[in-house]
């Protein structure tokens, strides 16, 4: 870890912040708690943050936006109620969404319309259970107008194992 000038309580607080803007009041708390380590650039900045190993977030050099782990997506969703920030899709191709595949827009069944192009949003099951996060290349709207192209660009994936646990 690299030495800064601001304490753990200060970048704790700087990365709730961040999940409040991004996701609505409340998130920041939900995704970040009080255990949470950070990994931080050679400039002082938090990139990672951390929960028992696992990695929650990353916040992005070139915007300040957090992109989502699974870790950090499992604690979203338990916060935030559905629709929102959830791409819900077709059963029959969710092991190929948790095993990292791109969400096509023909397969998804319902989508938030507040879901603007370039959001971290939540791919899920029918069912509410957690497939994937990436990045909407489509609005919530366009999602389910569209029979063709990448609706969701998927940046990590439960694993088609989640699946077969349910």
């Amino acid at each position: 870890m690299v030495s800064t000038r601001y304490s753990k309580d200060s970048l704790l607080r700087r990365i709730r912040t961040i999940g409040d803007f991004q996701f609505g009041k409340g998130a920041g708390e939900a995704i970040f708690p009080d255990g949470c380590t950070f990994q931080l650039s050679t400039t002082g900045r938090i990139r990672q943050a951390h929960l028992d190993g696992d990695r929650l977030a990353t916040v992005r050099a070139q915007d300040g936006r957090l992109t989502l782990g699974i870790a950090g997506a499992l604690r979203l969703a338990a916060h935030i109620p559905p629709p929102c920030y959830r791409v819900t899709v077709q059963e029959d191709v969710a092991a190929f969404i948790a095993d990292g595949k791109n969400t096509m827009a023909k397969h998804v069944v319902s989508a938030d319309e507040e879901i603007r192009a370039g959001d971290e949003v939540l791919v899920v099951t029918g069912e509410d259970n957690l497939l994937a996060t990436g990045a909407a290349l489509l609005s919530g709207r366009e999602m389910l107008a569209f029979n063709y192209g990448v609706a969701v660009k998927i940046r990590q994936g439960r694993g088609s194992k989640c699946i077969q646990e349910r």
